[in-house]
């Protein structure tokens, strides 16, 4: 996602670049990953025979999809978060209290990724799913977690990813979003308006563990006809909060 690849190994590169291709396609061909890669098919052959032996990639006909495999490494990722089964459960909690879509997401390298997210009853389809990365600044979840970082790591993560927009209402100038941390942090939690989604409005707050350190956050997203008047100042903002307040006595006594 737009981070730096000064001192890297070039076939890394090429191979994780095959993976994130592969990912964003139901079942893709090789000529297309070797378009979209933009290097040779020979090379990107080689790739995908090495990550066939190991399980990584399945041919289906002449495409190919993720291999399985790839399970086995998701599930450990995520529960290197001690407090993992926790947020899930908060998550379909709030997602049955309001039937919209809820997420826990997490800081990891300066990007944020959902941990746990869940549909409601009402919730709008989209992109959002578990492992979903997005950059800090332009979501909800991603600024309540962005204005409780200490100050020197958050600035870090501006200087190695910048601002880049999603929409045309995603904030992109530094003293404007500082100052929008500033009030974040005063208030509690986060809210955005059409900044990652047109349309799309959302309500997130942090949690913290029983140490004070900055877990992740919690998130609510709707349509803006739905999180609007009271409902998005007011009442989705409580709601939030006690959920996490409610997360956060549960981690205190595991």
């Amino acid at each position: 996602m737009g981070k730096r690849t000064e001192g890297t190994i070039k076939s890394d590169e090429t191979l994780l670049e095959i993976l994130e291709t592969l990912h964003s396609y139901e079942r893709v061909s090789l000529t297309t990953i070797a378009d979209e890669v933009g290097v040779s098919k020979s090379t990107v052959h080689r790739h995908l025979r090495t990550l066939q032996n190991r399980r990584f990639v399945t041919k289906i006909d002449d495409e190919y999809v993720l291999g399985l495999e790839f399970l086995r490494f998701g599930g450990a990722a995520r529960e290197r978060y001690s407090f993992h089964r926790q947020s899930k459960a908060i998550v379909q909690q709030v997602a049955d209290q309001t039937g919209e879509f809820v997420g826990f997401l997490v800081e990891d390298q300066g990007i944020g990724t959902f941990l746990y997210c869940e549909m409601g009853t009402e919730g709008v389809p989209s992109e959002a799913r578990v492992g979903q990365n997005l950059y800090l600044h332009q979501s909800a979840s991603g600024k309540a977690v962005l204005a409780h970082l200490p100050a020197d790591r958050r600035e870090e993560i501006l200087d190695e990813y910048d601002l880049p927009a999603r929409t045309e209402n995603t904030i992109t100038d530094r003293e404007e979003l500082r100052s929008e941390l500033a009030e974040i942090r005063d208030r509690g939690y986060a809210t955005v308006h059409g900044e990652y989604v047109d349309g799309l409005k959302a309500v997130a707050a942090p949690a913290f563990d029983p140490d004070d350190a900055l877990l992740g956050s919690l998130v609510v997203a709707g349509p803006s006809h739905r999180l609007r008047g009271d409902r998005f100042e007011s009442e989705l903002p409580d709601l939030i909060q006690g959920a996490v307040k409610e997360f956060e006595l549960t981690i205190s006594y595991t």
